[in-house]
């Protein structure tokens, strides 16, 4: 099996890419979404960037059309909609499948590590459920904006679930203490 910093990705500019530049660095990677209701949470988390980043942390984002069609945007949408809505300059990757049969290595490899996501409301799903969306069980992503924190190793150490707002302070503890671990 590969590490995650091996696994072929692409950049939201259609760049070949992986994770091998943030090696060494603790990450926090998201599936995002353009038109859900929690696509605020772009806002806290370019604030987790910008907080951050000279401390060797990087958040990546990862557009996933995978929840009730919430990303159809092609990625020059996407990267439009970001910088102009959320001023985002944290690294996007290209639009990426992270739920079902099809889901990309990097997400089979996340969620392997980290089956099970800290949720913020125990009533989350049943909020969706009420909306009349298809809510995933556990071990697969719940929805847009979860989130993998990943230490300096390469290791997969949290998983937080969408309603776990990137500025929840056990996301923001989380990041502190792999940042100050040793690598």
């Amino acid at each position: 099996m590969s590490t995650l910093f091996e696994i072929p990705l692409k950049t939201l500019s259609g760049e070949d890419s992986n994770l091998a530049p943030y090696a060494g660095h603790v990450l926090l990677i998201v599936n995002t979404a353009s038109k859900c209701g929690l696509t605020p949470q772009y806002e806290g988390l370019e604030q987790l960037y910008s907080t951050y980043k000279d401390r060797g942390f990087d958040v990546l984002g990862f557009p996933a059309n995978d929840f009730a069609g919430q990303e159809p945007g092609t990625a020059q949408e996407i990267q439009k909609f970001c910088t102009l809505s959320y001023n985002v300059t944290f690294p996007m990757f290209d639009k990426t499948v992270v739920t079902g049969a099809e889901k990309s290595p990097l997400y089979t490899q996340l969620i392997a590590a980290q089956p099970v996501a800290r949720v913020a409301d125990p009533k989350f799903k049943d909020n969706l459920r009420g909306y009349g969306l298809t809510v995933n069980e556990e071990p697969e992503l719940t929805w847009n904006f979860e989130k993998f924190l990943v230490n300096r190793k390469g290791e997969v150490v949290a998983r937080f679930a969408p309603d776990t707002l990137p500025t929840d302070d056990a996301v923001i503890q989380a990041i502190e203490r792999e940042l100050t671990a040793q690598a």
